[in-house]
């Protein structure tokens, strides 16, 4: 085995977001961002904007095996991250390669639907995932509606997200961080829902973790005609795009059940109309951080601060 590079290698093994907002690229972009040295193994070729998915070619775990091989060859990995893992085949590869070659145990994003409402993720996949992949994860990172599809409890309050965290961690899972991302929203000044209030684009209270799951909860979608063009008619090039306002506007809460130890981690709601990707940055961000030689709470606090940091620098 040969070493290239002094940083620490980390893997990506998830989905191909053409567009960039998602996916490898995001999680390559964290990796380097946090002093990483990024290696990278595709699940699955979507078909996909900021707008929405349109499609994807799954890739079979043959081809995601022979990806792999050399990386597990050349590098010594100290940190893996998986995100979409769309077939019962493409899990039990995964699961085989952690439990079978030197990768240490992963930072597992359980993909299951993208905000516009793909289905990222088969039902009998997301059976393989909690029975060979959660009990070799160093933690599972579900946002509030993929832990209700885990665990098949409701979740409104943090004494909720400590339930399922516990639930999860039942299910084989060493640790869990639950984001509150989908959390009622805070009242608004007149003392209704946001999101009675707010229309497509609108500016939208936000955790770090805006993606939507299940056929029984609601759903973030934005619909394409919601999208700013960006060039006027005749290629003219409209007006420069900046980062979108962002205020703290409340309090996010995301709890963190290290086999039993739990942290809870409160932070600002962050008021902003464009986070695609968070997620796949939170959970690239903590595989980044354990691979420097954090430890999971330290990662995860880092994580988050990276996360916010970057929404605010930016509006990811």
């Amino acid at each position: 085995m040969s070493q290239k590079n002094s940083k620490p290698v980390v893997l990506t093994i998830a989905g191909l977001d053409p567009s960039g907002g998602a996916g490898v690229i995001r999680d390559i972009h964290t990796f380097i961002s946090l002093g990483c040295y990024s290696t990278a193994a595709i699940t699955s070729l979507t078909f996909q904007n900021d707008e929405q998915v349109w499609g994807a070619e799954h890739l079979s775990p043959e081809t995601l095996s022979a990806q792999l091989a050399p990386i597990i060859h050349q590098y010594s990995v100290a940190g893996v991250k998986t995100g979409m893992l769309p077939t019962s085949e493409i899990v039990r590869a995964v699961a085989r390669l952690v439990r079978e070659t030197n990768l240490p145990a992963p930072v597992v994003d359980p993909l299951m639907r993208s905000t516009s409402g793909y289905a990222l993720i088969e039902e009998g996949a997301l059976e393989t995932m909690v029975a060979e992949l959660l009990p070799q994860a160093r933690v599972i990172t579900p946002n509030i509606l993929e832990a209700q599809r885990l665990t098949g409890l409701r979740i409104v309050d943090e004494a909720g997200m400590r339930q399922a965290a516990a639930a999860i961690r039942a299910l084989g899972a060493q640790a869990v961080l639950v984001k509150g991302g989908h959390l009622p929203e805070p009242p608004t000044e007149t003392g209704n829902a946001a999101s009675e209030s707010l229309g497509p684009r609108a500016s939208r209270p936000l955790s770090l973790d805006n993606r939507s799951v299940g056929e029984d909860f609601p759903m973030i979608a934005q619909p394409p005609s919601a999208i700013e063009p960006m060039q006027q008619a005749g290629g003219t090039p409209a007006v420069p795009v900046t980062a979108p306002e962002v205020v703290p506007v409340a309090e996010a809460i995301d709890v963190l059940d290290d086999e039993g130890i739990v942290t809870v981690f409160r932070s600002a709601w962050i008021a902003s109309a464009n986070v695609r990707g968070t997620g796949c940055m939170l959970s690239a961000a903590i595989a980044a951080c354990l691979a420097k030689g954090m430890c999971l709470k330290d990662s995860v606090a880092e994580a988050k601060r990276f996360v916010n940091d970057s929404i605010l620098r930016s509006g990811v």
